[in-house]
């Protein structure tokens, strides 16, 4: 049983619930029907009913059993609009509600935010910032998390090969130190999920002090502050990818490291190496990428890539009702 059959046993008859808001788009249209037809997740499908319904009849599908709204007929539009400017707390106008309640994906994440839904799957159309963007104003972030961030899980192209968690490859530019450890600890979770032992890595171009600059001593630090916020994980940094990597290369760089050799969580300094590093690892290594997964949320909330495949959504879908069950 591979991976996501794994997930998939998981949430399977549990009737979760996911909302869609880009439902006329024939790519996350057809993975929520191919979703509900394995009776995995109860999609809910936000946006023009008509539209989604021609969508669905150009194609073939039956979604006549499948939940659909259009945010501009929503019978309880008011007292969503109402529950938005009671989270938002002065920080949106009257104005602001009536128009983004009619926006699907703010529509969306408040569906979650009011437990009518368990997640949200979205940006296969939008950018990421228009799906992050409500998640951190609405469901926001969890105690003791300051931020939310990007994980991909790399399936190794082999069977008998390691998954391994890359983060964060999507949000934060240049996290500080406390981020950065917040990221660290977020990922040890994320990796648990999929069954991946988490031993985690805080990557640098300097293992243990072989390099100088305000970079290495920031991700020293993040290694410090992470030690004591989750003593019990198994941590260490900063250190290169390669005495993270292999065992021949730790023996020689961290020795005395019970992370070094055997890292299975890859926690990326910056966003632009992690984004390179991932897709190194998946044009080179033929890894698969699954993600991005954000991480830190009060409730989950997925971004897709706008390059993605129905494959994607149907997958990513079923891991954001998995972090579901787990919330």
């Amino acid at each position: 049983m591979d991976m996501f059959e794994k997930l998939a046993s998981k949430i399977e008859g549990k009737g979760l619930r996911i909302v869609f808001p880009e439902a006329t788009d024939k790519r996350v249209l057809g993975a929520a029907v191919r979703l509900k037809t394995d009776d995995l997740v109860e999609p809910v499908l936000l946006g023009n009913i008509a539209e989604i319904e021609e969508v669905a009849l150009a194609n073939h599908w039956n979604i006549e059993n499948i939940e659909k709204i259009d945010p501009a007929t929503y019978p309880d539009l008011e007292a969503m609009k109402e529950a938005f400017l009671d989270r938002r707390k002065g920080k949106a106008t009257r104005e602001d509600a009536d128009r983004l309640m009619l926006d699907v994906t703010y529509f969306g994440t408040m569906l979650v935010y009011m437990d009518k839904v368990d997640g949200l799957v979205s940006g296969a159309v939008h950018s990421t910032g228009d799906t992050v963007r409500p998640a951190l104003q609405i469901i926001k972030t969890k105690p003791g998390v300051s931020l939310t961030s990007g994980a991909f899980i790399m399936v190794p192209p082999t069977r008998d090969g390691q998954k391994l968690l890359f983060s964060d490859c999507a949000i934060n530019i240049k996290p500080e130190a406390q981020a950065l450890a917040e990221i660290a600890i977020e990922s040890a979770k994320t990796a648990k999920m999929f069954d991946i032992d988490p031993h985690v890595a805080l990557l640098s171009f300097s293992t243990k002090g072989s390099g100088k600059s305000e970079d290495v001593t920031r991700v020293a630090e993040a290694t410090k502050i992470a030690k004591e916020l989750a003593p019990d994980l198994s941590l260490d940094g900063e250190i290169q990818f390669d005495a993270a990597y292999s065992p021949v290369v730790a023996k020689q760089k961290a020795p005395e490291s019970e992370v070094a050799g055997k890292a299975t969580v890859y926690v990326f300094p910056d966003l632009q190496s992690g984004n390179i590093g991932y897709k190194i690892a998946q044009r080179l290594g033929s890894y698969e990428a699954v993600g991005p997964i954000l991480q830190g949320l009060n409730k989950p909330v997925s971004d897709l890539s706008r390059g993605c495949v129905e494959e994607d959504v149907y997958k990513v879908a079923i891991i954001t009702a998995n972090q579901a069950l787990t919330d």
